[in-house]
């Protein structure tokens, strides 16, 4: 009983305002809205996900299950929820019930998307240790499809749900046949990829770490590229009636793509923080954001402008005070998991306050996996940029730092000089 009364007080402490949706207490990793849109889900690294009634832009239902962050969000046909986490559970939620009408465990690592088939018969998830697993919601065998040699990061049904798509980190699209036990059609690409949705007629669009939108046939035949972003995009929502593409990036904009033609139409711009998360509503110009700014934002993606007062101001960002400076711009990417100061504390991942001297998994007050502490690394200019050379899963093994490097050594340089400065107690 005593939890019941949590959700509600945590509830009636998210008031109404505007169109934003404010109430996650970090940064806003996964958005969704229903097929009717009169709701919306979000997962945060706060460890929750909340239910949104979008008539009155207010909290309905807060739901706490997970571990750590809340990765992945997605509807069900019959109007449950799912929920992934980076403790790789999945759960699945009855409208207005505390806890889970059902939960599915097997991922050895974060799931990071997921997704509902046509007929709404069968959850797909996709994680960091580089598979994909399909649910069957009624009961049954479950199905696990092996290949990725990299982290695992999106995956979409075909719309005639004979197939299914996954984009991973080894920079590959892989199109696997759901009836039989046929090998999947792989497509590979110049780069790294971070997000991938179907269009209604079976066009596939992935994200890439470069900045490029590439479009692939069903069948996988790439179609061609575009650049959207200057920076790695990390979200991809392509509208119901399939005629536009919202790519979320680093820097914090989305790019809206009219996805036959391939061009960019407008940017939509927020405070520069990175956007974690979007979501088209039924009516394929409405589009729903989650950032780092812990706001859940609606956006008209016809004009480009914000639907509600929205406050753009710069106020709560942490770099606010670096504005210019190289090494900071390339620490935006930081700023979900990890804070610079010791009164900040620590986020999905620990504060790097002071980490210059300090050996790895000493902090206190931080639950660090058991393989971290038995490395023998002690942080320094050389070593952090290390670890962005070549990558967190090759330097520092069992780590839930996202897979993610910097080829540039001016690059890595300008972050460790910005690193010396900011992190110094």
């Amino acid at each position: 009983m005593r939890g019941v009364w949590f959700l509600v007080f945590a509830v009636l402490l998210i008031a109404p305002a505007s169109a934003q949706l404010r109430g996650h207490g970090g940064p806003v990793r996964a958005v969704a809205v229903s097929a009717d849109g009169k709701a919306a889900i979000s997962g945060s690294f706060d460890t929750s996900a909340i239910r949104w009634a979008l008539d009155r832009n207010a909290a309905a239902q807060v739901l706490r299950f997970h571990e750590s962050a809340v990765n992945a969000v997605v509807f069900l046909k019959d109007g449950r929820i799912a929920t992934g986490g980076e403790d790789g559970r999945i759960a699945v939620w009855q409208p207005d019930q505390p806890v889970p009408a059902l939960t599915f465990q097997g991922h050895t690592a974060p799931i990071v998307s997921l997704a509902i088939s046509p007929d709404g018969t069968t959850l797909a998830s996709a994680s960091w240790d580089r598979t994909v697993r399909l649910w069957p919601l009624a009961g049954g065998a479950l199905r696990v499809l092996e290949g990725h040699t990299q982290n695992v990061n999106g995956v979409a049904f075909a719309p005639d749900g004979r197939s299914l798509v996954s984009a991973g980190y080894d920079a590959t699209i892989r199109i696997w046949p759901l009836s039989g036990n046929g090998e999947p059609a792989v497509t590979t690409v110049p780069t790294a990829l971070n997000a991938a949705v179907v269009a209604s007629d079976g066009e596939i669009v992935a994200a890439g770490a470069d900045g490029k939108l590439f479009f692939l046939a069903p069948n996988g035949d790439l179609r061609g590229s575009l650049e959207a972003a200057e920076t790695p995009i990390i979200s991809l929502a392509v509208s119901p009636d399939g005629a536009l593409v919202a790519a979320a990036g680093i820097r914090g904009s989305v790019a809206i793509v009219d996805r036959k033609p391939r061009r960019i139409i407008r940017t939509l711009v927020g405070p520069g923080l990175p956007v974690w998360s979007v979501a088209f509503f039924p009516d394929s110009r409405t589009l729903l954001t989650g950032g780092t700014d812990r706001l859940v934002r609606r956006w008209n993606a016809e004009s480009g402008e914000h639907v509600g007062a929205v406050p753009m101001g710069n106020s709560d960002d942490p770099l606010a005070a670096y504005a210019g400076d190289r090494g900071a711009d390339i620490y935006r990417a930081c700023i979900a998991c990890h804070t610079l100061s010791p009164d900040e504390g620590n986020r999905a991942g620990p504060t790097l306050s002071g980490i210059f001297g300090r050996k790895i998994a000493t902090l206190p007050g931080y639950n660090f996996s058991d393989a971290l502490k038995k490395l023998d690394i002690i942080w320094t200019p050389e070593t952090v940029a290390k670890l962005f050379e070549i990558g967190p899963a090759a330097y520092t093994p069992g780590t839930k730092m996202p897979e993610q490097t910097i080829g540039s050594a001016d690059d890595r340089k300008a972050l460790m000089d910005f690193l010396a400065r900011a992190t110094k107690k």
